[in-house]
């Protein structure tokens, strides 16, 4: 017996997240491109709502979000039925994996994939599995040959972070053909306003017509709501039946809801950022490499900047850019301990972020 109270086993495995950090040296003026959020804001409607929300605290917020999944049901022709709203699509993934993962299930995700995957398998007593990546892609023959008898659910982010890859549909549906029909696939598509490609899809077409696929999303990136932990997820209505068994009845804020209506409506806000992410994402690529850094190849709204082991190193130019108010996010957590992601900042910051690697770059 112990003296005091144990957790079980699994959770002391769990490496917690840590987030992208936001402070540089004192008086030198922040600017924070390490968690991905959007330098354009949220929708102003978005912030209006919670501002009105503000006169009815008191009172208990939706506990079916019926409103936001209306709105989601709208914007994407989907029965809101199969929509389930929760505190971010961490949330979301968190409430999966405990609703389909238990000691001895195994769960599968890509060698650089997202860290919550890990960590919610944990949690939930089950085994992580990780299958190897090909240039930093997400590998459908790897991920298969992963998957045993004791497989219960496979994650895949695509776009991923931190890499910023995808895989095309075809490659989606591929690997979702060769599971077993009792594993369920999670298309994490935080990043799918983002993408350009015209071989890319979310997954909403194979969450309609199988009946072990789930896509999750979020409201964090680019309509940011950051602040306010709001994701909705889609998915066969035997799956959103067992979440919302699981789930707490008031998940998502009254704030959030009404938020997430403002914002999913705001064609313009949305339009206004994605053209700026379309404006910069090539220029920071090409910028980036001129400077004899390697930079992924991305679709989402960051890159993630490779640097030598040996010399410029990817810690030396953390501290550099951190004392300049730059503050970028380290990846060493996710296997690439020689590389910085970048966020696609406001116009200032990304000049500024190219003048201070190639200060840095030059010795």
């Amino acid at each position: 017996m112990s003296a005091r109270p144990v957790p079980r086993p699994g959770v002391l495995a769990i490496q917690a997240y840590v987030p992208g950090k936001s402070k540089a040296a004192p008086g030198v003026k922040v600017r924070k491109l390490s968690s991905n959020e959007t330098p354009l804001g949220p929708s102003p409607k978005a912030a209006e709502a919670v501002r009105a929300s503000a006169a009815t605290l008191e009172l208990y917020p939706d506990g079916t979000a019926g409103a936001l999944r209306e709105a989601i049901g709208a914007k994407y022709g989907l029965d809101p039925a199969r929509v389930l709203c929760g505190a971010g699509s961490d949330e979301l993934l968190a409430l999966l994996t405990s609703a389909y993962i238990g000691p001895g299930d195994e769960g599968v995700f890509s060698e650089h994939g997202f860290l919550v995957y890990r960590i919610a398998i944990l949690a939930a007593g089950g085994t992580p599995v990780v299958a190897p990546e090909r240039d930093l892609t997400a590998d459908v023959d790897a991920l298969l040959a992963a998957v045993t008898p004791r497989t219960k659910v496979v994650f895949l982010a695509n776009p991923n972070n931190p890499t910023g890859t995808y895989l095309p549909f075809d490659e989606v549906k591929r690997l979702h053909a060769g599971l077993p029909p009792h594993v369920l696939l999670v298309l994490d598509a935080a990043y799918a306003e983002y993408v350009r490609r015209n071989d890319y899809a979310s997954g909403l077409e194979l969450v309609m017509t199988s009946d072990n696929v789930v896509m999750t999303r979020t409201f964090s990136k680019v309509y940011g709501l950051a602040a306010l932990r709001l994701g909705w997820m889609v998915a066969p209505a035997h799956v959103v039946d067992a979440v919302n068994r699981i789930r707490g009845p008031f998940n998502v804020n009254a704030p959030s809801i009404a938020a997430g209506v403002a914002a999913i409506q705001d064609e313009a806000h949305l339009a206004a950022a994605l053209a700026h992410n379309d404006e910069w994402l090539p220029v920071l690529t090409r910028e980036i490499e001129a400077l004899g850094l390697k930079v992924t190849p991305s679709v989402g709204n960051f890159v993630l900047i490779h640097f030598p082991p040996e010399g410029r190193t990817a810690a030396q130019a953390d501290a550099f850019l951190t004392e300049r108010g730059l503050v970028l996010r380290r990846v060493d957590a996710y296997g690439l301990p020689n590389a910085l992601r970048l966020t696609i900042g406001d116009g200032e910051a990304n000049r500024l972020v190219i003048e201070a690697l190639a200060a840095f770059m030059k010795g």
